[in-house]
């Protein structure tokens, strides 16, 4: 008598799942030897980079961790230091790597200027209507935790973003969504380093 139908899926898909298993932990150990050999240098083991040159990793979304290796691989995002550091590397590496790093769990950082985080948070939050530049939390979420086509925020440097919005404005980043060039280019300076400070506080 053969097992009914529903059974014989079970079966199917226990026997799956230990090769699931080992193919999972296969890539997490190739990110583990990938990190440990060259990502902890600059962005730390547990992506908490102490630099504000090197952008924090942990927590950020998996798929956009991934498509960043991937535009730096292919030249579409320019990075003297970054290029070097993916050759060799391939697609299962790149998602392995995001899959490392948004498993990281992030750490609250303090605010170096509360004062001129609080006027980022206004424009994070609301923009400024008088001059069009939009609200940050539009596209990032009012907790900067991004989705995974735009980027986690939260906790990210105030130099490190206050330099990629630099780069937005000069257009030499343009891998990225190109409405962040017409944001940039928006932002005064005080505008731009206040926003930037708020990001660093948020968690």
């Amino acid at each position: 008598m053969n097992p009914p139908h529903w059974l014989r899926i079970l079966g199917a898909v226990s026997c799956l799942l230990p090769a699931f298993a080992i193919a999972q932990g296969s890539a997490s150990a190739r990110a583990e030897e990938i990190v440990q050999g060259k990502c902890f240098i600059c962005h730390g083991a547990d992506g908490e980079s102490s630099s504000p040159v090197f952008p924090r990793l942990a927590g950020q979304h998996a798929a956009y961790v991934a498509r960043q290796l991937a535009d730096y691989q292919s030249g579409k995002r320019k990075s003297s230091t970054m290029q070097p550091m993916v050759e060799g590397l391939n697609a299962q590496d790149f998602s392995a790597l995001g899959a490392y790093f948004e498993s990281r769990k992030p750490v609250a950082h303090a605010v170096d200027d509360g004062e001129l985080a609080q006027v980022g948070r206004f424009i994070f939050q609301r923009g400024n209507p008088y001059s069009g530049v939009a609200a940050c939390a539009g596209c990032h979420g009012t907790a900067g935790a991004g989705t995974a086509q735009l980027p986690r925020l939260a906790g990210q440097h105030a130099q490190y973003t206050e330099n990629q919005l630099k780069l937005f404005n000069k257009r030499e980043r343009t891998n990225d969504n190109a409405v962040m060039h017409a944001i940039a280019s928006k932002l005064s300076e005080l505008e731009l380093k206040a926003v930037s400070a708020y990001i660093s506080g948020l968690n």
